[in-house]
């Protein structure tokens, strides 16, 4: 690990790297917001170069931490850090991604946290709330409210030999845009991902491999 601590160094990496594989690639410009203890410290404790290393695709012993920002500028990525001091609600150490990549389109808004020993919690992907580590295999799926949706993932994954550690479903409202963040034990085959993503009620399908 390279930094002063593993909540403001490695921690904080992780975090970014979960949310540029969210977005499914390195962005071009970046938004972020760092919220409580974070606010007051990411400075001197090398959070921000953490974060911009992390959304390089830099991993948490990368011993080019300490100059991300030269090679953000090398690689392009634009950024701006906010602070926010007192947010009650949120953890100590949290971060706001707000990630865009204009060669493809595509954005997100990734909300994580940084809970000590390099251990984080992403708990909210473009506002729909969430509770998992990227420690595991991690499926995201974007799909219509209907019913036996879960049923129906959790038995596609089922033969697919592969375990389901945890499930976290957030909807955005009764037989409206839903989204399934599922933890796993292993991987899934590239024929399993392109099954899900043929389905005519699903959206998106988004694999996040161990981010280690």
């Amino acid at each position: 690990m390279i930094g002063p601590s593993s909540s403001h160094t490695a921690g904080v990496v992780r975090i970014a790297s979960a949310a540029i594989r969210i977005l499914g690639s390195l962005p071009t410009h970046a938004t972020i917001t760092f919220y409580n203890s974070f606010a007051r410290t990411y400075e001197g404790h090398g959070s921000d170069r953490a974060i911009v290393a992390g959304l390089l695709g830099m991993a948490t012993d990368d011993k080019r931490i300490r100059e991300a920002f030269d090679y953000a500028k090398e690689a392009g990525l634009q950024y701006v850090f906010q602070s926010v001091g007192n947010a009650s609600t949120m953890h100590p150490n949290t971060i706001r991604l707000q990630l865009r990549d204009e060669r493809n389109g595509h954005s997100v808004e990734v909300i994580g946290q940084s809970r000590g020993g390099g251990v984080i919690r992403i708990v909210e992907v473009d506002g729909f709330p969430s509770d998992f580590s990227a420690s595991l295999h991690t499926l995201i799926i974007d799909a219509d409210d209907r019913t036996g949706s879960i049923a129906f993932i959790a038995s596609v994954i089922a033969h697919d030999d592969c375990n389901i550690a945890t499930m976290f479903v957030s909807r955005k409202g009764k037989n409206d845009a839903a989204r399934q963040f599922i933890e796993m034990d292993s991987g899934l085959r590239a024929i399993t991902l392109d099954y899900l993503r043929q389905l005519s009620w699903v959206q998106r399908v988004t694999y996040i491999p161990n981010i280690d």
